[in-house]
């Protein structure tokens, strides 16, 4: 397998997590995120979807925006777990060993990925 090179990488992805008790950080962290960035924001997922093991959004941005959107994370993910991952056609490793955490490390359901 080869090593992909940095400019494969199309974008980002971060998926914010949250359960019942904390949609309301949720909500205020999408917000920031949206009022500070140029983000495209996806769907509230209430439940687990796709490899994600909890209720969560995703937050689509672009190489540029990457040394903004992240440091801004870091610092204002009001305690809620977050994945970090790029885009670069390779969904099963850009959710694994590609990808960083903000927060505790979420275990995956990688088998999805597996099963197209």
């Amino acid at each position: 397998m080869m090593t992909p090179a940095v400019s494969d990488v199309a974008g980002y992805h971060a998926h914010v997590y949250y359960d019942p008790d904390s949609r309301e950080r949720a909500a205020r962290v999408r917000d920031g995120l949206s009022n500070a960035f140029t983000v495209r924001l996806g769907r509230w997922h209430d439940k687990a979807v796709g490899p994600h093991p909890k209720g969560m959004y995703q937050v689509a941005f672009s190489v540029d925006e990457f040394a903004r959107v992240v440091p801004w994370l870091m610092l204002n993910r009001e305690g809620l777990d977050v994945l970090v991952h790029p885009e670069s056609g390779d969904d099963l490793t850009d959710h694994t060993s590609h990808a960083m955490w903000l927060g505790d490390k979420l275990t995956l359901n990688t088998e999805i990925f597996t099963e197209r």
